[in-house]
């Protein structure tokens, strides 16, 4: 089979590297429009699990990811001028590019071909391909090109985000809470992701977005701004940002939750963000696409072991990982919602915010006063038999409230999968 992979990031490299382990006489090309040196991006977090999972993929690549990730352990808030600090599991994180080396590297030794500095646009520019696996992100032209038949849904999250770097390294993940006055609130996220280097993510509502004129900012002028407003956390440091970045109001994205009704089309299937994007607040976009890809990988196998037909197999891989998906994107949902909501959390002492924050997944909380959802999940996590039923309350809450439509932000309910607490960005609980 001749397998045309548009997109060179993790996923499309990590599909590559199964499919050539599994079916090595197969034809794998991965295009990619940007050049290999490219800039792009920060850091990526996981949990010691996802590491296991690798492992049994291909226990090359997980070998050299694991040897170049970094670990930090626990979390911090900064809030109201105190800093509240709690235990949790060991995270990892490594540098975007890092991993894309390492996958790459790996790819090219099975033997998969790669074509930089071309731009896919339309799949009549791969006349040859058997199967094209589009790879190539949450704004895919070749998706685009094919939007009727995907049925691709975009919808718009309300908060203003930057995604930055800081030469602090932080030793936990990071929470800071910064009041802009009558404009509302600033936070940030950051976690290390190299020996130097951390990711550093702000975001805000629209009312403080405005009120602080950030939309008339150049590049410079938001760094030393943000730089200002995070002093605590950032300790003297400086934030970067990517040169390619616009400036002014192109600094600040809003979020974009896709959704498609059908993840193939033909000889065509979406992998990763061009299939589905979750919310960064929970930490797990990266870790979903390479899943996406062993599931596919693993789909295309299995169907030509059997001798069954394409389409069989693309929708096999299909049904079984939106089932999976689902448990993981209604915490994003959940996540973003509560982070929009933030002000009707604000009022909480330091150390009530820090635990509710730590439950923002929940589909509880936005049907509880502030105070009484902390007090609801204080209670709920202080014995294990009473953890299991509000995990359990809180599911059968989570399908109820959906069962008759897809929530605001794209997000589906949550049923099975892995552990949303294994997905969250921030210390475990």
């Amino acid at each position: 089979m001749q397998i045309a992979c548009v997109g060179g990031g993790p996923a499309g490299l990590y599909f590559s590297i199964l499919t050539k382990l599994r079916r090595p006489e197969d034809e794998v090309t991965v295009h990619e429009r940007l050049p290999a040196d490219a800039d792009v991006g920060w850091g990526v977090t996981f949990w010691a699990d996802f590491l296991d999972d690798l492992r049994v993929c291909d226990p090359e690549s997980a070998r050299a990811i694991a040897e170049h990730s970094v670990r930090w352990r626990g979390g911090v808030c900064h809030v109201g001028g105190e800093q509240v600090a709690r235990s949790g599991d060991e995270g990892y994180s490594i540098a975007r590019r890092t991993l894309l080396d390492i996958l790459g590297a790996r790819a090219q030794e099975l033997g998969v071909g790669m074509v930089r500095g071309q731009e896919i646009n339309r799949s009549a520019q791969l006349p040859g391909a058997d199967l094209i696996v589009v790879a190539e992100g949450a704004g895919s032209r070749l998706r685009q090109s094919q939007q009727p038949k995907f049925g691709t849904r975009i919808t718009e999250g309300r908060n203003r985000y930057l995604w930055l770097g800081t030469d602090r390294v932080f030793e936990s993940f990071t929470f800071a809470f910064h009041p802009t006055g009558t404009g509302g609130w600033l936070w940030c996220y950051a976690y290390p992701f190299s020996d130097g280097l951390s990711t550093f993510i702000v975001e805000c509502s629209e009312a403080a977005w405005r009120a602080l004129k950030l939309e008339t900012l150049d590049r410079e002028d938001t760094l030393r701004l943000l730089e200002r407003c995070f002093a605590e956390p950032l300790c003297g440091h400086r934030l970067q940002c990517r040169a390619e970045e616009d400036t002014g109001a192109g600094l600040w994205k809003t979020f974009r939750t896709i959704t498609n009704t059908s993840w193939h089309a033909r000889n065509m299937v979406l992998l990763g963000d061009a299939a589905h994007t979750t919310h960064y607040s929970i930490g797990a976009g990266t870790r979903l696409a390479l899943q996406d890809a062993a599931a596919l990988a693993s789909a295309l196998a299995d169907a030509a072991d059997r001798g069954a037909d394409l389409a069989g197999a693309l929708g096999a891989y299909e049904l079984r990982r939106k089932q999976e998906l689902r448990r993981a994107q209604a915490a994003a949902h959940y996540s973003a919602r509560w982070f929009e909501d933030f002000a009707r959390y604000a009022g909480l002492s330091p150390q009530r915010l820090f635990a509710v924050l730590g439950q923002r997944h929940s589909p509880l909380l936005p049907h509880l006063p502030p105070v009484l959802g902390y007090h609801v999940h204080h209670g709920l996590e202080a014995l294990p038999a009473l953890r299991t039923l509000r995990r359990w309350a809180g599911h059968r809450l989570a399908t109820a409230l959906h069962s008759g439509a897809a929530p605001a932000s794209g997000a589906v309910p949550a049923s099975r999968g892995p552990a949303v607490t294994r997905e969250g960005a921030g210390p475990r609980r």
